[in-house]
């Protein structure tokens, strides 16, 4: 680079730095107890930016000053409640995840969020929130019983099909289908958006007239529609894309997880990646999120054809269909690497892959899956090719999520966040420090609308926190999917220490969020 031009970026940056502080006197003057200093830190504001090193301080829930306190001794002992030393550690926003799963109201705790970083998460994935009339009022229910960290809430377009008595209807009638369009138009006054599952049931009943309608509805209430697409093959990809694009005319949109399902190289990912440029180009609000694994985790009724996915189908199809239904499950384990790629993670077959399990009950593979049934248990499928994923991963445009849970069998669950840092950033360097932490804080913050959180800023709330970057790692894996990560030290949640360096752990400090 040019010396004269680096010369004036530098300045640039020097300006900006210090216009963002405030006078260390006349902070000193404006608060007589200071609840939280973070000293000596390199900090990342989460916008991209490269660290600067500097200290922060918190009063109640916000941050109120960034750069050099100058706090003297007596003052330390004296004003402030809770003084961390950060030397030679990060200082960032809490890592904001775009699509988990959990119940709160069994495991409100989310630990496994809390070791690495996370401090807000969303919940109501894939078309599935909680099926109550009323969902503010289980979200009342959620906030009294307590939170280990704040929550994004969607509401599920599959549970409103159910509430509506639509369930696996292709066409719903006028009144139906009305009756759906109310309680989304009610349930996005206090939700951040809608999400869709359109490869599970009853999502995959839902045709265009459906989804251009409740597309409207969520556009006139300025939220965002969050879509497990129809179907994540690289065969099909486009065409699923190009169905949510429908959807685009008329709300912001955003690609939970994306994947390609059987492609690969970095050339398919290019092309994937282009479709959304294309996309933007034209003005539509398209985003989307994906986790650093080349697993997926779901239910085995994805296996199963359309026509035998439900309890009823799939003993209809047993006896009319059966010749048909086996040669239709070995077809799609052979295309999908085989039986040994398919790791199950519920009791009592947790750990055992399909091919263990053939083995096992001495039954050709498409008879074990026959024998499980469609709802009779999860796995974890090795379907991706890392040099695709990981080129969508490094994009600028796609944001970090884990689609993971505490109980879930993938390691996503307990080290996403953990792995982007140790493999991107420290070993393949695919990734500078600020960009990664840029796609896990302010830009997920941007995504859902969510504009006082995601940024380390005087004003903002203060979700911070604090790691050794030579220490963060991924623990778990997919035999040991629950071991937590390591090397973030101190996490804080709307002001408080959830999570402090001496390993003392606080899980009520987490907030259900309200849309802006």
């Amino acid at each position: 680079m040019n010396k004269k031009i680096k010369f004036v970026l530098l300045s640039i940056l020097f300006v900006l730095i210090m216009s963002c502080q405030q006078s260390p006197s006349l902070f000193l003057d404006k608060y007589d107890k200071i609840d939280l200093l973070i000293t000596n830190g390199k900090l990342l504001d989460g916008l991209g930016n490269p660290a600067i090193l500097s200290d922060l301080v918190i009063v109640g829930d916000e941050i109120v000053f960034i750069g050099q306190s100058q706090f003297t001794k007596d003052e330390l002992g004296s004003r402030v409640a809770i003084h961390i030393d950060a030397r030679h550690q990060f200082l960032s926003p809490g890592f904001i995840d775009l699509h988990t799963h959990g119940d709160p109201l069994k495991t409100p705790q989310f630990e496994n969020f809390l070791a690495m970083g996370v401090t807000t998460i969303t919940l109501g994935m894939d078309g599935d929130s909680p099926k109550g009339e009323q969902l503010s009022h289980w979200l009342e229910a959620v906030q009294e019983k307590g939170l280990g960290v704040n929550l994004a809430m969607f509401v599920g377009h599959g549970t409103l099909r159910e509430l509506s008595k639509i369930n696996q209807i292709v066409v719903p009638t006028e009144k139906a289908l009305n009756n759906m369009l109310q309680r989304l138009d009610e349930t996005l006054k206090y939700t951040f958006g809608l999400s869709m599952g359109l490869e599970y049931n009853p999502g995959l009943y839902a045709e265009k007239e459906e989804l251009i309608a409740i597309a409207k509805i969520v556009g006139k209430n300025n939220r965002m529609i969050m879509s497990h697409m129809r179907n994540e093959d690289n065969d099909q990809l486009e065409k699923s894309i190009q169905e949510l694009m429908i959807q685009g005319e008329f709300s912001k949109i955003h690609i939970s997880h994306i994947k390609s399902v059987y492609g690969k190289g970095a050339k398919e990912a290019e092309n994937i990646l282009r479709i959304l440029r294309d996309a933007r180009n034209s003005g539509m609000n398209i985003t989307a999120d994906i986790y650093p694994y080349n697993a997926s985790y779901a239910g085995i009724s994805l296996l199963f054809p359309v026509w035998a996915k439900t309890t009823e189908q799939f003993e209809l199809a047993l006896k009319t269909r059966k010749e048909e239904l086996k040669t239709f499950l070995r077809n799609k384990i052979i295309k999908r690497n085989g039986p040994g790629a398919t790791l199950f993670g519920t009791p009592p077959y947790t750990g055992k892959t399909l091919e263990d399990l053939a083995e096992e009950f001495n039954l050709p593979f498409e008879e074990v899956l026959i024998k499980l049934g469609p709802k009779g248990a999860s796995g974890a499928y090795f379907i991706m090719d890392d040099e695709l994923q990981s080129r969508l991963l490094v994009d600028d445009g796609i944001a970090i999520s884990s689609d993971g849970s505490p109980t879930g069998f993938h390691p996503r669950g307990h080290g996403t966040f953990a792995k982007i840092i140790e493999k991107h950033v420290v070993q393949q360097k695919s990734l500078s420090l600020a960009q990664a932490i840029k796609k896990m804080t302010s830009q997920s913050a941007n995504i859902l609308g969510i504009t006082n959180r995601g940024i380390l800023k005087v004003g903002k709330k203060a979700d911070v926190i604090i790691f050794d970057l030579d220490k963060v790692t991924a623990t778990a894996s997919y035999s040991k999917p629950h071991l937590l990560a390591e090397g973030f030290t101190t996490v804080i949640i709307n002001g408080k220490v959830a999570r402090s360096e001496k390993g003392k752990v606080e899980f009520n400090y987490g907030k259900v969020l309200k849309p802006d």
